[in-house]
């Protein structure tokens, strides 16, 4: 404890040098944790959103979920058949093994009306089957969910979200009410539990009719269907989608020597290709990090040899009343570490506060990597023993003769 008590004196008095001394350590940490602040606050957004899938659930569909943005890439999709609502009806009655097999078609920006009221044009629109509902996780807080017989005549009904029911209807029951989307008019059957928001846009703001309805509205080719299945239980589900990818070869017509046209994805597939892009700045702010840290390093190395040359005096005194080697050691090791300890509390500090005021400019959740703290705190720890060492074996291993004598 003495040891202790006399580093901490001995860096208080040096209040300057010693801030100085910490600057790389608090850039390095805080390079880190901003940088996997901002990354936890994005991906467990993601999480949440992509989770709009059921268990056990993936969806098929004409353009992968995530794309580079390379034209020549987007130029080959688009090249693709658009999945038709033949395809799917042929597909469901293929794929006997799954448990529900859903299809849905969507339409964007669209602005719904009732009376003087009406939403902002950022409504989506979809068109789908009754087993959409379960594979989408979607639940109806109060009316119904439309049937089959719903989807066979053609009847003009919809189901809202959350967001449009409290735009246009308040706090009223919308219900048996009417509304007009492209001059259609549909009447409400049913509102939809709230979906929550994801990189803090609303999953409120859309609207579900019958598919069949919604084509006779905009025509049965105006966009490429997604299907959406779901297996019996965890056990089946791998093999659900290998059946799916074979049965859909078949219904698209592909030879043995076609690559596939069509796309598949999962919640587990988009969370594994976000990992792989956002392990990239992972890297390059451990990149930043070590770099600033290893100059850290160096700095507090060359600060506590100073240290010692400024304390040789001192050091003899101790030494010859009596003091051991491992006391001065771990006196001068007990510094270095300090420093680098309180640089490394300050950088992550900061770095938390830096990383969720970013973040919250894209998502609303708060995050506190512990993981990444964890690992800033090892590095400090780590530095200070490292570089800390020479200076300190440095200083017990004076002569206190020597040192008694040193002006």
């Amino acid at each position: 404890m003495e040891s202790i008590k006399v580093a901490f004196s001995s860096l208080m008095t040096n209040k300057l040098r010693s801030s100085l001394t910490i600057l790389g350590i608090v850039v390095g940490i805080f390079s880190i944790i901003s940088v996997s602040t901002i990354i936890s606050m994005l991906q467990n957004s993601i999480e949440q959103g992509v989770s709009m899938l059921g268990q056990n659930t993936f969806q098929i569909q004409k353009y992968p979920v995530i794309m580079s943005g390379d034209p020549s890439e987007r130029s080959k999709y688009r090249n693709r058949k658009d999945i038709t609502l033949e395809d799917y009806e042929n597909f469901k009655d293929r794929l006997v093994e799954a448990k529900y097999v859903g299809a849905e078609q969507w339409n964007f920006g669209k602005i719904f009306q009732s009376g003087n009221k009406e939403t902002n044009p950022n409504i989506q629109f979809c068109g789908c089957v009754p087993e959409a509902f379960p594979n989408n996780k979607w639940e109806i807080k109060y009316g119904r969910i439309f049937n089959y017989d719903d989807v066979n005549h053609f009847r003009k009904v919809v189901i809202i979200g959350a967001d449009i029911a409290k735009s246009l209807f308040n706090n009223s029951d919308p219900i048996n009410k009417e509304v007009k989307v492209d001059g259609k008019k549909l009447k409400i059957i049913g509102v939809l539990e709230s979906q929550g928001s994801m990189f803090g846009n609303s999953q409120d703001n859309f609207a579900v009719t019958p598919i069949t309805t919604f084509q006779s509205f905009y025509g049965k080719r105006s966009r490429s269907i997604n299907i959406t299945v779901m297996s019996h239980d965890n056990e089946s589900y791998n093999n659900v989608i290998e059946l799916a990818t074979g049965y859909m070869r078949i219904v698209r017509g592909l030879q043995h020597f076609e690559d596939d046209d069509f796309s598949i994805f999962s919640n587990e597939s988009i969370l594994t290709q976000l990992n792989s892009i956002t392990l990239g700045f992972r890297v390059g702010a451990f990149v930043i990090a070590a770099i600033a840290l290893l100059a850290a390093g160096i700095g507090i190395m060359n600060i506590m040899l100073v240290s010692v040359t400024e304390r040789t005096k001192e050091i003899g005194i101790r030494k010859s009343v009596g003091a051991k080697k491992r006391s001065i050691l771990f006196q001068f090791l007990t510094e270095a570490i300090t420093l680098c300890l309180f640089g490394g509390l300050l950088g992550i500090i900061l770095g938390l506060v830096a990383g969720n005021l970013i973040g919250s400019l894209l998502v609303e959740t708060i995050s506190i990597p512990l993981d990444y703290i964890s690992v800033g705190v090892i590095l400090c720890l780590i530095i200070g023993v490292i570089f800390g060492t020479y200076p300190a074996y440095k200083a017990a291993n004076l002569d206190p003769i020597e040192a008694l004598r040193y002006e």
